[in-house]
């Protein structure tokens, strides 16, 4: 089960827009480098060019010949098949029009997807349906309710659009209001609806506790969009504290480089649980370490895995690939050494690679 990832592209992709697709920067590449030239690109010409009816390692010039050869719904069909996965639960939040939304992932894949809204995407939802400042707490919270009727969790950015160093509590309303009234300003002032506002952040984040569904919190690398140094999620822990009594379930995404300092939180909060996601397809062949790394100090009952595959579907099948591979070589050694029992090992697999998933999100009941 993919806990964490978004649809797969809906349109072909050139030469440019794939590597643009295959990297965490937002700039320009310049002309003198490609992204095929990283882990993650030499994964997607060893890994993927097979699926795709190519030698492993097939250039780049090759790989994008076949890709465009078998078209945007073939290419899909067979990387998401070839996945395994077997369960998405996907975040809608980002840019929906360019990848597939629940039905069209479930179509393309032939496997079932739940919905994991985005909180900050809601938020402005409402103001650009229009609403008053006064309106907003009110009217977030009414929507929000409707927008997760069938919504198995929730999301937030709060990492990219401020950082976790935000004040913990919950805030007023009145205190709500008043930077509702300053946004809705600046909303008019740039014609651009975007909430980065920390007390409008906090106050989306508690609507979330109050919703009681699982939220997933982004923790560590990401676009230029983030401040590194303020995605750690240690800085966390008293937000963590003050949710504590709600009974909400935290789940911190990807958290690389900080899949220790996560692993520690999992450990000593009860509703804290973590993944290293995004990291994995990015450190390719050296993310064996990552996976041994996030297996030091949580219980293995607080692990989950996720691909945070958005858009190319070589996302989907190497953050799949490379997590049973991680594992398999980790476990593997640990077995082998006589340190593990294997039947242990393999009832580790089962529990970060699924069983953990649908208790936290409540599956458990479903064929």
């Amino acid at each position: 089960m993919d806990h964490h990832v978004h649809g797969a592209l809906r349109h072909d992709a050139d030469r440019s827009a794939l590597e643009q697709l295959i990297t965490e920067s937002d700039r320009p590449i310049p002309p003198w480098m490609t992204q095929f030239d990283s882990q993650l690109g030499f994964a997607v010409r060893r890994w993927c060019a097979p699926v795709l009816g190519l030698a492993p390692h097939a250039d780049p010039e090759t790989y994008l010949a076949r890709r465009t050869e078998l078209g945007t719904d073939e290419v899909n069909r067979r990387l998401l098949g070839a996945s395994g996965i077997g369960h998405y639960l996907l975040e809608t939040g980002y840019k929906g029009e360019d990848i597939l939304d629940p039905q069209g992932m479930a179509a393309a894949s032939g496997r079932p997807v739940d919905e994991v809204v985005r909180l900050e995407a809601v938020l402005e939802d409402v103001v650009r349906a229009g609403v008053t400042a006064a309106e907003l707490p009110d009217r977030f919270r009414e929507t929000l309710a409707a927008r997760t009727a069938t919504a198995v969790g929730l999301k937030s950015i709060v990492a990219y659009r401020h950082g976790f160093d935000f004040e913990p509590g919950r805030p007023r309303d009145h205190e709500v209001t008043a930077a509702a009234g300053a946004w809705l300003a600046e909303c008019a002032a740039t014609g651009t609806v975007r909430v980065s506002h920390p007390v409008l952040l906090r106050f989306a984040l508690w609507c979330g506790v109050d919703r009681g569904l699982p939220i997933q919190l982004h923790a560590g690398y990401g676009d230029p969009d983030v401040e590194l140094h303020r995605c750690d999620p240690l800085l966390l822990t008293r937000f963590i504290k003050n949710v504590e009594a709600y009974g909400t379930d935290l789940l911190l995404l990807h958290c690389y480089p900080f899949q220790r300092n996560a692993g520690y939180l999992a450990q000593v909060f009860p509703h804290v649980y973590f993944d290293v996601g995004l990291g994995i397809n990015y450190t390719g062949t050296r993310s064996d370490a990552v996976i041994a790394e996030s297996l030091e100090l949580a219980p293995f009952a607080k692990i989950l895995f996720s691909s945070d595959a958005w858009g190319p579907p070589e996302l989907h099948h190497l953050g799949a690939l490379l997590w049973r591979r991680g594992m398999a070589r980790t476990l593997g050694a640990w077995t082998d050494s006589g340190e593990w029992d294997v039947g242990e090992a393999l009832k580790v697999v089962s529990m970060i690679g699924h069983d953990n998933a649908r208790r936290v999100y409540r599956l458990e009941d479903r064929a």
